[in-house]
């Protein structure tokens, strides 16, 4: 078996795939730690393990993300290559839309959004410092956790309305671009009886709008009509709701490809094979 392997070097996770020759994924694996190095010898072991593979049947390994930086050479012998963070998440982005050209925002610690044509540019346009950092980050202080299945689910207990401020509340008259539902200001209106849940789903509510907002200005400063969404973030329950309203104000397609958490490690393997 000839398999290429993409590992995506992350700020707190280290995500895997493997792909053949035809460019199908034979699997997908994701690991958590904080040093680097380890992050990518434990995931990459534990990849093999589960799928039964050996050395010998991984021809190539493509390595992106920020702590791809830490590693030279070759691992174990296997030919290795970097493959430019940006680059593979467009790749990834697009591959996994099955789009000829988008906006690629790539929802991490932090977020990158990316303009991506197919067997074309592949061009940074900015990033945001809102992010998965920013929902571990603040729920710990305001909810007493950072964990990510625990933000979940209070997040889907709470009310959102305890804490952000809506145009509704402050005004009677709607306008097309500003239903009196949207939010005005996050965490404008805090209650003084909101409760940890009110406040994880204010926080999830403006990382999601934060980043759909960039993404508008992105699209337009591109000219271009498609967004597509990838990393872990991108599956917070509460994101197809949010990015519809982005569609419904905006006229412009938001898609979320069912293995987005895995989009940049697929963009590097896929632009070595």
């Amino acid at each position: 078996m000839s398999v290429v392997l993409g590992i995506d070097i992350g700020g707190s996770t280290t995500k895997i795939v493997g792909l053949r020759p035809s460019g199908e994924p034979i699997a997908m694996h994701r690991v958590q730690a904080q040093d680097p190095i380890t992050s990518l010898y434990g995931a990459l072991g534990s990849f093999l393990f589960t799928n039964g593979l050996e050395l010998g049947d991984v021809s190539r390994i493509a390595l992106t993300g920020v702590g791809a930086s830490y590693v030279e050479g070759d691992i174990y012998g296997i030919p290795t290559e970097q493959v430019e963070e940006f680059t593979a998440v467009g790749v990834g982005g697009l591959a996994l839309s099955g789009v000829e050209k988008a906006v690629v925002v790539s929802m991490g610690t932090g977020t990158a959004f990316v303009w991506a044509q197919r067997g074309g540019e592949v061009r940074h346009l900015c990033g945001s410092g809102v992010g998965g950092g920013t929902l571990a980050g603040l729920c710990s202080r305001l909810c007493g956790t950072r964990k990510y299945q625990q933000i979940i689910k209070l997040a889907a207990e709470g009310d959102v309305t305890n804490v952000d401020l809506t145009v509704g509340d402050i005004t009677r008259n709607s306008h097309p671009s500003l239903p009196l539902d949207i939010t005005a200001a996050n965490f404008g209106n805090v209650s003084d009886t909101a409760s940890p849940s009110d406040f994880a789903a204010g926080v999830v509510n403006m990382v999601l709008q934060s980043i759909g907002t960039t993404a508008v200005m992105a699209c337009r400063a591109c000219g271009g009509d498609t967004v597509v969404l990838t990393g872990f973030m991108s599956k917070l329950p509460q994101a197809k709701e949010c990015f519809d309203l982005f569609t419904r104000l905006h006229g412009l397609r938001f898609i979320i490809p069912e293995d987005a958490a895995y989009a940049t490690s697929i963009g590097a393997a896929l632009h070595l094979n």
